[in-house]
């Protein structure tokens, strides 16, 4: 894939698969967050493989419904924002799904604005 550099740098972990759930693309945090599983050896590989059910049905189903799923976990201390989308590829169609993660404050402002 070429992509730009700032994607490939950013302090943010993006794993991008097809619509087999096959691996594409891992930046560099993504590498580093999902390590023990084998890091950037893992482009190539089948992402259902590394989740049990029933999150294989939900990841299948974002990508059928074309529908987001967001929301934070929190691990060794550590609160992080999960953001999963489906992508569109150049006939319109589906081609797969992007997840996005990145640190977060335990407590952060939230603003309402008009």
């Amino acid at each position: 894939m070429n992509l730009p550099s700032w994607l490939t740098g950013m302090p943010a972990a993006v794993t991008v698969c097809d619509t087999s759930g096959i691996i594409l693309f891992m930046n560099e945090q993504s590498g580093k967050v999902f390590a023990k599983y084998g890091g950037l050896d893992l482009i190539g590989k089948s992402l259902l493989d590394c989740h049990p059910e029933p999150a294989r049905k939900k990841i299948m189903d974002m990508m059928e419904k074309r529908e987001t799923n967001t929301y934070t976990i929190e691990k060794n201390g550590v609160k992080k924002l999960i953001w999963q989308a489906p992508w569109t590829d150049e006939s319109g169609a589906c081609g797969g799904l992007v997840e996005m993660s990145f640190e977060i404050p335990a407590e952060m402002p939230h603003h309402v604005r008009g």
